[in-house]
């Protein structure tokens, strides 16, 4: 199994532009930097905060302070706003703890200082939210909806004497509150404090940080990750906190997030106002001084991190082993761009005496890194393709465990298609699956054959787009396995129900004796009379299914069950009537004319034929022959 978190462990080749980030936030020398680091669901953020978090600690040019600030731990449970300031304010006052033996004492008390101004904030933020929101009727925030609780009373038109006392005991509170901060800000000899507005108090934290900072000779770098996961509620508040802190001397701000979420969450903030892309686009560009994007993998890149991904599981190499290839894969990943291949041939050049097991992965990596990077559904994303291996890997322990015979190479072809096909195909896959009786899914013979030029039988929707093209291609061929185990170990998803597992046992002896005519049977017609009409459709449909791997329409033993079934029942010649009218003509040979001819549902069925614009030959001539008999 691999693990799904952010890593250190740069397996293609990302960490370059991690240096580059970090060369930028040294280069700035103390002014204010921040940095966006974007791209979809999955690519690597997170990853690339954290490579640039060890390049920077790497680094002697600058002594550098970091605060991890995650905004989804906080959702639902504290304002982000003050959770991101707290977050900060903390890590600058620890600093200053560390080096108070080289502080002068005003610096240390500034520093010291900054946590009270956090608690004044978040009072001021309070009572602004209460009130707002008690005048207004709004939605009020987390802190303050459990004490305005006690107003309901005044709002619902109906104020009792209890309602009067809630609210006064709510603003009382809110007051002594708001006279305890004032109280711990007096000065020794108990002079109050200037009257101080809102906006004063956050310019005057402001300052008291730029300036503690510069004291410090610290560059606080803060790296804001998971925007992706939070509501736009809180992913907002997040990006509106940021703006107490931007653009003071001595920060970095790194935040990692969707572009495409950011615009989501902007347009939620503001709903109902119109905004263009470009306001919205604006938003977050007024944020980002320096935007960098993960980029994204190709067959290059998939390659190399599938191969690299079974390296780091190979049980027999070691560490240090696995160290030199991952640094041999990322520089050959930097000389891609002249042609520099990351192959199977590769890794083996570096791996020398190659495990048996590592070596077959290393050959699946190669032929599947193609479709993971192009398919719709995944598109090289790593965190699909971790997740995508994991699934693998849990079928393949499910196999063993369970002792069911198992090709790991037809699971990860079956795999692709469960996840990237389209969902009509693969259903019909598996009902071909589990109505064979050698679980063989013959339907994709004429499929395979066709894209790899073997066949001229055309390739219809889905079958023929790029996805499913590449798929048939992709080795093995499956109309000759036997897919019932894979199927078995793959039921998480889609339970195996065949149409045996709907009948009777009166209808499956039926359907037995129908399988094995080869010439009428009164005996089966009587059995067959016997079976409801509900039993009826779901032989007719097993047979039909069996029907549809016949390629000589002649006179083939199932046409004998065929004929029975429609002559007893008149949903059953429907049903066969519509089977025909799907057999390709070219199928269609002389001695099936007679058969037909003598049945009602048969005559529909040379009908439909002779209607048929690329009906020809002996076949044709016969029909016609019939046809004009009848007449």
């Amino acid at each position: 199994m691999w693990s799904d978190n952010e890593t250190v462990r740069d397996l293609v080749n990302f960490s370059q532009v991690a240096e580059i980030a970090a060369e930028r936030i040294v280069g700035a020398r103390g002014e204010p930097l921040s940095m966006g680091i974007s791209g979809d669901w999955g690519v690597g953020k997170s990853s690339m905060m954290k490579l640039l978090r060890n390049s920077l600690e790497g680094r002697d040019e600058v002594d550098v302070r970091f605060v991890e600030f995650n905004a989804w731990l906080y959702q639902n449970y504290d304002d982000a706003r003050a959770a991101l300031m707290e977050a900060i304010t903390a890590t600058v006052v620890e600093q200053a703890i560390e080096k108070e033996d080289t502080l002068a004492k005003p610096v240390l008390e500034k520093a010291k200082g900054l946590l009270r101004r956090v608690k004044k904030l978040r009072l001021l933020g309070l009572a602004g939210s209460a009130a707002v929101d008690y005048f207004t009727m709004g939605t009020m925030t987390p802190l303050v909806a459990g004490g305005m609780a006690a107003l309901s009373g005044l709002t619902d038109g109906s104020v009792t004497g209890e309602d009067v006392k809630g609210a006064k005991d709510f603003v009382v509170e809110g007051i002594s509150g708001g006279e305890s901060l004032i109280d711990e800000e007096k000065d020794g000899e108990g002079t109050e404090p200037a009257e101080e507005t809102p906006r004063k108090a956050i310019q005057a934290f402001r300052d008291d940080l730029e300036a503690t900072l510069e004291e410090l000779g610290i560059t606080l770098v803060v790296l804001i990750d998971d925007l992706d996961r939070c509501l736009p509620k809180t992913a907002i508040a997040t990006l509106e906190a940021m703006r107490l802190f931007l653009f003071l001397k001595h920060t970095a701000f790194v935040i990692a997030a969707d572009e495409g979420m950011i615009r989501q969450a902007v347009r939620s903030h503001f709903d109902g106002a119109e905004l263009d892309d470009d306001l919205v686009t604006n938003y977050f560009d007024k944020l980002i001084q320096l935007p960098i994007r993960v980029p994204p993998l190709g067959t290059q890149e998939v390659r190399a991190y599938l191969m690299m991904l079974f390296v780091e599981n190979e049980v027999d190499l070691d560490d240090n082993r696995k160290e030199e290839m991952r640094e041999a894969v990322c520089k050959r990943l930097g000389r891609s761009w002249e042609g520099k291949r990351v192959d199977k041939a590769f890794m083996l050049e570096q791996i020398g005496e190659c495990p048996p097991s590592l070596l077959n992965r290393l050959a699946l990596a190669e032929r599947i890194a193609p479709i993971l990077t192009t398919s719709p559904k995944i598109q090289g994303n790593p965190r699909l393709i971790k997740r995508f291996l994991n699934t693998l890997s849990m079928r393949m322990a499910m196999a063993r465990i369970q002792e069911v015979n198992v090709d790991e190479e037809v699971l990860v072809k079956l795999l692709l298609f469960e996840r990237c096909g389209d969902k009509d195909a693969y259903a019909e896959v598996l009902r071909a699956v589990n109505e064979a009786e050698d679980g063989h899914p013959t339907l994709l013979a004429d499929k395979e054959k066709n894209v790899r030029g073997e066949g001229d039988a055309p390739l219809e929707k889905p079958w023929n787009d790029p996805f499913h093209s590449n798929w048939l291609a992709l080795d093995p061929t499956l109309a000759d396995r036997d897919l019932r185990g894979a199927l078995y170990v793959s039921r998480e998803t889609h339970p195996i129900i065949s149409r045996a597992d709907e009948l009777s046992s009166d209808a499956k002896s039926v359907l037995d004796m129908l399988l094995k005519m080869n010439s009428a049977s009164t005996t089966v017609n009587e059995e067959v009379a016997n079976l409801s009409t509900q039993e009826i459709a779901h032989v007719t449909d097993a047979v039909l299914l069996k029907a549809r791997q016949e390629t000589s329409w002649g006179t083939p033993n199932i046409l004998n069950a065929m004929q029975t079934l429609a002559d007893k029942s008149s949903a059953s010649a429907s049903l066969v009537v519509a089977f025909f009218a799907e057999v390709p003509t070219s199928q269609v040979k002389p001695a099936l004319v007679p058969r037909l001819a003598n049945t009602e549902w048969g005559k529909q069925v040379l009908t439909s034929l002779n209607a048929r614009e690329d009906m020809r030959g002996a076949a044709h001539k016969a029909i016609q022959a019939a046809m004009k008999g009848e007449r």
